[in-house]
């Protein structure tokens, strides 16, 4: 396997299992017991941890696990200026499970500034050796969907014009301080896309007042306009998901109902696409993704369980997936993370890389 530039062949999502470590210390800090310094000190010797054990499982990118994170968006919204987390009436509903009673809303005009995360990065720059860093962060949708209109102020955007141009112009900014910062990969991860192709989703979309197809126009435009002016050395993935906590999910549906706009009309150089069961549909939606420079990342080997799948049949899979793409566009990750929130799935740290060695090795083969 040829070294390339991101998206990698063999690539992940991002989160990785919390050690015992991490879940102590960040126990010990909610309850007083330890301080913001020495909870940053241990997580640092996890993080220098999982990095070395990305790279001894094969990797070229690495992520800091997102253990600093409880959940793979709230955290970063909470950093962004005019918005606040707040505790809701209840949480997001899974396939039989419920999160924590977690919410986010607007209470001011948006902004990026002086985010937490991008220290973060820089933490993981400096511990990444040879590798390629890659962060990952919540897409803009993500902050307007859950809520809608109703966790906006309507004193502050009267207009939810003005709001998603806001939305807009906060992720430039964002997507510019982490190029500053130095990260030259960068990933949004986005559930909103999945929901729009799921019946059952887009019946509840429409009971609560918005058009599926409209949201899918307004999100298109605030990504590209996110992105206008990006530096060429960025390579910009957008994950798909169809939700994961605790090795569960919220929608399915293929990808048909949002290709042509996503694929065809979003200017990501990257798209991550959950292809792990048959919630997933077909290949077909792939003859959407453009001919060339964009890349396709495959998750065909799934997070949600520790049972190893056959190289075999992944192998096939990617050869009927190269009937709609390219397979010199198609690379091959794990459907998701390994632990969207500190909880985590339900699989243990060795099935977790035998995973990841599952997916170097097939690209090896493969490629």
């Amino acid at each position: 396997m040829t070294a390339q530039t991101a998206p990698f062949r063999a690539d992940t999502v991002g989160s990785f299992l919390r050690p015992a470590a991490i879940k102590n210390a960040r126990e010990q800090y909610a309850a007083g017991q330890i301080d913001k310094a020495a909870l940053t000190r241990i997580e640092d010797e996890a993080i220098r941890d999982v990095v070395s054990k990305q790279i001894a499982n094969g990797l070229q990118v690495v992520t800091d696990g997102e253990f600093r994170r409880a959940w793979w968006h709230f955290d970063f919204f909470g950093g962004l200026e005019g918005v606040e987390l707040f505790e809701a009436d209840q949480g997001i509903q899974f396939n039989g499970v419920q999160t924590k009673a977690h919410g986010v809303r607007v209470v001011g005009k948006l902004g990026f500034r002086d985010h937490p995360m991008l220290e973060h990065f820089r933490f993981l720059q400096s511990v990444a050796g040879d590798a390629v860093p890659k962060m990952t962060i919540p897409s803009p949708s993500v902050l307007h969907f859950r809520g809608g209109r109703k966790v906006i102020d309507e004193t502050v955007y009267p207009d939810l014009a003005a709001y998603f141009d806001d939305l807009a112009e906060t992720y430039k900014t964002a997507i510019k301080a982490f190029y500053d910062a130095g990260c030259r990969y960068l990933q949004l991860d986005d559930t909103v896309w999945a929901y729009l192709c799921s019946e059952d989703q887009k019946r509840q979309i429409r009971e609560r007042g918005d058009d599926p197809e409209q949201l899918a126009q307004t999100y298109a435009r605030v990504l590209n306009k996110a992105l206008e002016g990006k530096p060429a050395d960025l390579t910009v993935g957008l994950h798909v998901c169809r939700g994961n906590f605790r090795s569960t999910w919220i929608s399915e549906g293929g990808y048909e109902p949002v290709a042509e706009i996503l694929f065809g009309g979003v200017n990501i150089d990257a798209f991550f696409l959950e292809y792990d069961n048959e919630r997933s549909g077909g290949f077909e939606p792939l003859r959407f993704i453009k001919p060339g420079h964009q890349k396709v990342v495959l998750g065909l080997v799934t997070t949600k369980n520790g049972e190893l799948e056959d190289p075999a049949q992944v192998k096939a899979r990617l050869q009927e997936a190269a009937k709609f793409v390219s397979l010199d566009q198609i690379c091959l990750s794990p459907q998701c993370g390994f632990a969207s929130t500190e909880e985590g799935n339900s699989l243990s740290e060795e099935q977790q890389w035998a995973k990841i060695r599952l997916v170097v090795d097939i690209a090896g083969q493969v490629w």
